[in-house]
């Protein structure tokens, strides 16, 4: 979500005067109260029904309306998420969009393009052993598959090739960014979200601020994020432009910004873990409010139960089991725009196989957006494979499938059970 120059919309069976928002005309006031009742369910399933009568009133004022996914029909006869094959794939969408956010982003007037400048796929092991959260650069090029034209139901929106994914929420809506990360990645996607800038502020908030290392200054006027080396504790507006930014951190790409978010996605994990936030009626009203008045969830999340499911898969995962992926890419020739490279069928084979992956320690000394914090204590080593012994060129088929994916030194990221620390940008060094 950055204030960058935005492109407009690409389309191919037609060529809107502004871009679009990605959601349907008319709202479906049954699917609205449908939410809202569903959220209002959640809350009291898991803080008492002490709260129920006013989240009853206050939720249910703050809800949009969903969007349903195509992929949603894998969902049908599952009895929870535990029972999804191959586990749980939630995508979350984090657009530019101005509309309702105030002045404090531009105009909402005059600022319309509607980017997915984030990308964030999240797995949750079908055993609930372990979780992914694969970013994606938001200058990648990908393939868009046929979708659904958003504003006319009736209608099909053709098929792309070699365009940024960060315009495809404006050219086809929620459902078309899921189909091309499905398409990408090959598993299926039956859950999604978008949160606008307000909603990033509202759930820091929510949860009472994220501390944050700093290692080097980080100097961003675009943003107006100028913080000290050490460490922060962020919530509100200070907490999205921390997120925001780009030119304050590592190399002033979006590759360095992927990883400062991680730095701020694994100590909110760890935060969420050690406070017992997703066991507190109140935090978890407020977190719910956030959401609902600055996200629009697809129509699957409409359903309490799956909703608190979704939260029980995850609050007990071990932090060194969860972790934060940046999508492998390389700069294509003349630059402005990144690709896929090898290595992301790695990722996407592991994806696939739902297997959890270890990161190769020499990824570390590459990564653009972020540092090793000196004084944190070491991760905990995840336990080493077997070696296998060395077969005749025939496979044994009696051998033991691995357990694990390791990844290539160029495939950057972290668990959430390292502290590590943002790599500050000067605007010297800009």
């Amino acid at each position: 979500m950055e204030n960058d120059v935005r492109p407009s919309s690409r389309r191919a069976a037609k060529t809107p005067s502004v871009a679009r928002h990605g959601r349907l005309k008319t709202r479906n006031v049954w699917k609205t109260l449908a939410k809202g009742v569903a959220a209002v369910a959640a809350v009291a399933l898991v803080s008492g029904v002490s709260i129920a009568s006013y989240a009853a009133f206050d939720l249910v004022q703050t809800a949009q309306p969903t969007v349903k996914l195509e992929s949603e029909k894998v969902l049908e006869g599952v009895p929870d998420v535990g029972a999804i094959d191959g586990g749980v794939n939630l995508l979350v969408i984090g657009s530019d969009s101005r509309e309702g956010q105030g002045m404090a982003f531009g105009d909402p007037d005059e600022e319309t393009a509607v980017l997915n400048d984030v990308t964030m796929l999240l797995h949750i092991a079908q055993d609930h052993s372990h979780v992914e959260v694969i970013s994606f650069p938001r200058d990648m090029l990908v393939s868009v598959p046929e979708c659904t034209d958003p504003e006319d139901p009736s209608d099909t929106l053709s098929s792309l090739s070699s365009v940024k994914i960060n315009s495809v929420l404006s050219y086809g809506g929620m459902d078309c960014v899921v189909k091309t990360i499905e398409n990408l990645v090959g598993v299926t996607i039956p859950f999604a979200g978008i949160v606008q800038f307000m909603g990033v502020a509202g759930l820091s908030e929510a949860v009472g601020g994220v501390d944050v290392c700093v290692a080097e200054k980080i100097e961003d006027e675009y943003t107006g994020v100028f913080l000290d080396p050490g460490n922060h504790t962020l919530a509100g507006m200070d907490a999205l432009q921390f997120l925001r930014t780009r030119h304050g951190v590592g190399d002033g790409s979006d590759l360095g910004r992927i990883s400062n978010q991680q730095v701020f996605l694994s100590s909110l994990a760890r935060k969420l873990q050690a406070d017992g936030t997703l066991n507190d009626p109140v935090t978890l009203f407020k977190i719910a409010k956030a959401a609902l008045a600055n996200m629009q969830l697809s129509s699957g999340l409409t359903d309490p139960t799956r909703m608190i499911s979704i939260a029980k898969a995850m609050k007990d995962v071990d932090l060194s089991k969860i972790a934060f992926i940046q999508y492998p890419t390389g700069y294509v020739e003349g630059g402005g725009a990144v690709a896929p490279n090898d290595s992301a069928d790695i990722v996407n084979a592991a994806l696939q196989a739902d297997m959890p992956v270890v990161f190769d320690a020499a990824a570390n000394d590459t990564d653009s957006g972020s540092a090793t914090d000196p004084n944190a204590a070491p991760p905990a080593e995840a336990p080493a494979e077997t070696p296998a012994e060395e077969t005749p060129a025939t496979t044994d088929p009696a051998a033991p499938a691995p357990t694990q994916e390791a990844l290539p030194s160029n495939v950057s990221g972290q668990t959430a059970a390292e502290t590590r620390c943002s790599a500050g940008r000067t605007l010297d060094d800009q």
